[in-house]
C-alpha cells in the first residue's frame, strides 16, 4: 500500500457533485460515492477537512441575477451548504468514519459553530470535519471558504475535486485542441482567467502558497492517488516551487 504524501489535507467539493447524473438536489449513490472515496484516504491515517458548495439546491449568484436581493440570496446558498454537508455526514458515519460538521452561521440543534482550535482537535482524533455555510458572510464563494479553511487548519494541501481531469488552456467542450496541463502557477490561472476557482480563492491561496490540485473525483480512486502524490489532475503552485 503506497503511504500518503500528506498527513492533513481539505477537499473542495461541490455542490453539483452530489447531484450525480440528477438536476437537482442529492444524489444517494454519489453521496454514497464520495462517501467512499473519502473512506480510502481516512484508512491511510490521513487527517481529512472537506468544504462542499450548495450548487445542487440554490446558487446565490444566480438567484441575484433574477432581482433577489445578494445577501439574502447568499445566506440562503450557505443554508444550501449545510444541508448537503449533514448528508455526508450521515454517509460518511455510515462507513465508520467519525464526523464533525462545523458551520461559520450558529445553528447549534444541528451541527457545532466553527471553532477553529476544536476542529484541529477533531481532525488531530482521527475525525473527519466538514465546514459548512461558507465563510459566514456574503459575496464570499465556498472556494474562498475552502481556501481560507485550508490555511486556518494548516492544511497541506487544497484539494479541488471536480468532473474534469484538470486544467485546460482553453475550454475544451468548444476548443477541440484545448490541451491539459499538469503545473500552473497561481499568476497563469489569474491573468488567463482559468474558471478552476474564483480570483479570491486563487490569490488567498497564492499569498500563503497554498498547493492547490484540480482533479476529476469521478474516477474511482482517484482521492486516494492525489493523497499519495500520483500525477493526478492539475497543480498550481508557485513557479518556483519544485515537484
Amino acid at each position: 500500500m503506497p503511504a500518503p504524501k500528506y498527513k492533513r489535507i481539505l477537499a473542495k467539493l461541490s455542490g453539483e457533485t452530489l447531484m450525480g447524473d440528477q438536476s437537482f438536489g442529492i444524489n444517494p449513490e454519489m453521496i454514497n460515492y464520495i462517501a467512499g472515496e473519502v473512506r480510502s484516504v481516512y484508512d491511510l491515517g490521513v487527517q481529512i477537512a472537506l468544504v462542499i458548495g450548495g450548487g445542487n439546491i440554490f446558487r446565490g449568484v444566480t438567484a441575484s441575477s433574477y432581482g433577489m436581493d445578494r445577501t439574502s440570496a447568499d445566506h440562503i446558498g450557505m443554508l444550501a451548504t449545510v444541508i448537503n454537508s449533514i448528508a455526508l455526514q450521515d454517509a460518511l458515519e455510515k462507513r465508520g468514519v467519525q464526523t464533525r460538521v462545523q458551520t461559520a452561521i450558529e445553528m447549534c440543534a444541528v451541527a457545532e459553530p466553527y471553532i477553529l482550535r476544536r476542529a484541529i482537535r477533531h481532525l488531530e482524533k482521527g475525525r473527519a470535519v466538514i465546514f459548512a455555510a461558507g465563510t459566514g458572510n456574503p459575496y464570499f464563494t465556498t472556494d474562498t471558504a475552502a481556501a481560507l479553511r485550508a490555511q486556518e487548519i494548516d492544511a497541506e494541501v487544497l484539494l479541488k475535486a471536480t468532473k474534469v481531469d484538470g486544467i485546460y488552456d482553453a475550454d475544451p467542450v468548444v476548443d477541440a485542441s484545448a490541451k491539459k496541463m499538469d503545473n500552473v502557477t497561481y499568476l497563469e490561472v489569474l491573468k488567463r482567467q482559468l474558471k478552476v476557482m474564483d480570483s479570491t480563492a486563487v490569490s488567498l491561496a497564492m499569498d500563503n502558497r497554498l498547493p492547490v490540485i484540480v482533479f476529476n473525483l469521478r474516477v474511482k480512486g482517484n482521492l486516494r492517488r492525489v493523497v499519495c502524490g500520483e500525477n493526478i489532475g492539475t497543480r498550481i503552485k508557485e513557479a518556483s516551487e519544485d515537484d
